[in-house]
């Protein structure tokens, strides 16, 4: 196995190269200007440890990888072209009246509560911009009102009049019956041929989100539009440096569905936390390989810090309507929560509350930290860390990036100092602990609201800053042991190597199965068996079309079904791939009555009021090679290590500063054994072994985190 991956942060650039059973994994700042110099730092670090010229591994690697969250900056940047937006004549207040919802979807679920006070978020189409077409289809396609093509042309000469620089189209039902869709791109192409300078990209709905749900759907689009733009030049400027550096092939990008494909066939919107969905795709292959049962993935870096669960030894969860920023989405993403506290959240002053705020504003990486000496001025968490001796100012991401003390100091007085009444240390202590805490609160909270009890979790902690909070947030949470996984400051890059090449595509649907007021079964068994065929094509073409092999493609199907008329839809998978009796039909009322149960507790289905399909899903993937994470569970050896040397910390809970031991990398040789206070220094992150805690090293890079019996 020969490629590199690469996750682009909003702070640093990870990168991990796999080169026949070596793997190599190396940090860069990240470079917003023009992220390919971000990713040639990283991967020259890289190679360095392999030994092989960098020209020569990218002329002899398999592929190249990547997940970005540069659509995500964008959008908090509102950075990207003015949109133009067609629509059935009728629906033009669609968008701007968001459901109704649009105060608070996005907003922290404290802000969800003061709605009155909440603020929408600015339009991506402001209103002047939207224009309804004559055009009208019924909820099963029928044709009620032809489209007027002669109003339709009017329409988008008024769009492009008034400045747009890309065209969204939004028919109802379009998903159902697409016809009017495409005709619509048939006749932009006809006035507006791609080929004139300043040619505009117009973007079909039913192409970007298959479900029914004009609002969602729209949005879908509209985002896709946004970032199309963005996506293109940055990720193009990505690959124009892999091909000036002597790589031919297609590149890749991780999607976050937990899937990967070639740039041509990749939507803008499907990179969107594609970065801590690939760590949660990591995390799921680490708890399958190495027999671990259920873990709640943890990736704290320097912007965020992301929450993933993983159960019965893989299963992922799966957003189906996500949020994305601000905005109510209609494509498949596996579940995440987002929180502001990474190494670079900024601390400040809480006047409501009287105390400290941790985020979610982040210093990045330009400016960064304060301690970065790079300009930044406000104090964040790994200034924190940095004064409570945690870190080693000269030998901080392998002494390319001098830590300054001073300054951490200087940003925590002028700042902080005065209205808190408190010394400097007491407020970097104050600053760790709300960090912890926050993070230790959203885990619980996720968590619980899914009906799991903590104690049946491995906390798995990476990311850069993962190892050096790791302790805090489990004792925050209750935790008696955590895992730091191989690799873990690029966990999630090595994840973007770890994916599948796959593609979702999802079909609406009204397929009733069991029809209460008549009592009759479903018996048209093929009308869902050619929505199902259509779909598995369509996944197919794409993997095709990429280069897999037709025998290598496999599908996985699923359907999101409901009682009777419930606004509640439960996603439920189907061993059956084709239906062709009654048996077929009876087993998957079944099998979505016991995930009903599950999911809302047993005894709470409604079968009198009838069973329905609302949606198709079928996944199209190709199973490919990845890391070996077996043998990481603890191993019984316990190993002595010597100290390098040694310095005063100050931890939560002391009033005086403790004299703590600190290692190096020799401390991760497997059975390597350690009873905290503890620091442990290397290239790439730093393990802290807080007291009452003990490190212990398993193979391949591991580290295990056990809180020592009787402490409290």
């Amino acid at each position: 196995m020969r490629r590199i991956s690469v996750d682009i942060g909003g702070t640093f650039t990870d990168c991990f190269v796999a080169w026949d059973g070596h793997y190599i994994g190396a940090k860069a700042l990240t470079t917003h200007h023009n992220l390919a110099q971000g990713f040639n730092d990283a991967l020259d670090i890289a190679v360095q440890g392999i030994g092989i010229e960098k020209r020569s591994i990218l002329a002899g690697i398999d592929s190249v990888r990547y997940a970005t969250t540069l659509g995500t900056n964008a959008l908090i940047e509102r950075k990207g072209p003015r949109i133009g937006l067609l629509v059935t004549e009728g629906f033009n207040s669609t968008v701007p009246l968001s459901r109704g919802r649009g105060y608070g979807e996005g907003l922290p679920f404290e802000k969800q509560r003061d709605l009155p006070n909440a603020v929408r978020p600015d339009p991506l189409v402001p209103i002047q911009m939207i224009r309804g077409v004559r055009e009208r289809l019924s909820y099963n396609g029928e044709v009620l009102l032809p489209l007027d093509e002669n109003d339709l042309r009017e329409k988008l000469r008024q769009l492009v009049d008034q400045g747009a620089e890309t065209i969204v189209v939004m028919f109802t039902n379009s998903v159902v019956n697409a016809a009017h869709e495409l005709r619509v791109r048939d006749v932009f192409l006809e006035e507006y041929p791609s080929y004139l300078l300043g040619a505009i990209p117009l973007l079909l709905s039913h192409q970007v989100a298959g479900r029914k749900g004009e609002y969602s759907r729209a949005i879908s689009t509209i985002i896709d539009s946004f970032l199309h733009q963005v996506m293109y030049h940055g990720l193009g400027t990505l690959a124009l440096n892999l091909r000036a550096n002597g790589y031919e092939k297609p590149m890749l990008i991780s999607h976050n569905s937990g899937g990967m494909a070639q740039l041509n066939s990749t939507d803008a919107l499907q990179t969107v936390h594609s970065g801590p969905v690939a760590g949660i795709a990591a995390a799921e292959h680490l708890a399958k390989n190495g027999d671990l049962g259920n873990i709640v993935a943890t990736d704290m870096g320097g912007t965020s810090f992301d929450i993933g669960i993983v159960v019965e030894g893989g299963e992922k969860h799966y957003d189906f309507n996500p949020v994305i920023d601000r905005w109510l989405v209609s494509i498949p993403m596996v579940h995440l929560v987002t929180l502001g506290a990474g190494g670079g959240s900024i601390a400040s002053f809480d006047q409501l509350y009287n105390t400290i705020k941790i985020g979610p504003e982040s210093a990045g990486s330009d400016p960064g930290p304060a301690c970065y000496d790079r300009g930044g001025m406000l104090p964040t968490v790994t200034d924190a860390d940095l004064l409570l001796g945690y870190l080693d100012p000269e030998n901080y991401a392998n002494g390319r990036i001098k830590l300054n003390a001073a300054r951490s100091r200087f940003a925590i007085e002028e700042t902080l100092c005065d209205d808190l009444d408190l010394d400097v240390l007491d407020i970097c202590k104050h600053i760790k602990q709300t960090a912890d805490t926050n993070m230790g609160n959203g885990i619980s909270t996720e968590l619980g609201s899914r009906g799991y009890d903590t104690s049946e979790f491995t906390l798995l902690a990476y990311g850069g800053n993962g190892p050096l909070h790791c302790c805090g947030i489990a004792n925050s949470l209750g935790v008696n042991r955590v895992l730091a996984p191989p690799f873990s400051p690029m966990f999630s890059a090595l994840g973007a190597g770890n994916v599948n090449q796959m593609h979702i595509h999802e079909q609406s649907t009204y397929s009733v199965l069991f029809d209460t007021t008549a009592n009759t079964i479903m018996s048209d068994y093929h009308r869902l068996n050619g929505a199902i065929e259509d779909l598995e094509k369509r996944g197919r073409e794409d993997l095709l079309r990429q280069g897999m092999n037709s025998n290598d493609i496999q599908f996985r199907l699923e359907f999101d079904m409901r009682y009777g008329n419930q606004r509640v839809e439960t996603a439920v998978s189907s061993e059956t791939t084709r239906f062709e009796s009654v048996h077929n039909i009876l087993n998957l009322i079944q099998r979505f009555h016991t995930r009903y149960g599950e999911r809302f507790g047993e005894g709470s289905q409604a079968p009198e009021s009838g069973v329905r399909i609302n949606t198709i899903r079928v996944s199209s993937y190709v199973e490919l090679d990845k890391v070996d994470f077996k043998h990481i569970k603890p191993v019984t050896e316990k190993r002595s290590v010597e100290p390098v040397s040694q310095r005063l910390c100050h931890f939560v809970g002391y009033d005086k500063p403790v004299m703590t031991r600190v290692y190096d990398d020799s401390a991760t040789k497997a059975g390597s054994f350690i009873n905290g206070p503890a620091v442990v220094t290397t290239k790439d992150t730093t393990y802290l072994v807080e007291p009452n805690w003990s490190y212990h090293a398993s193979h391949k890079g591991a580290v295990w985190f056990f809180k020592r019996k009787g402490a409290a």
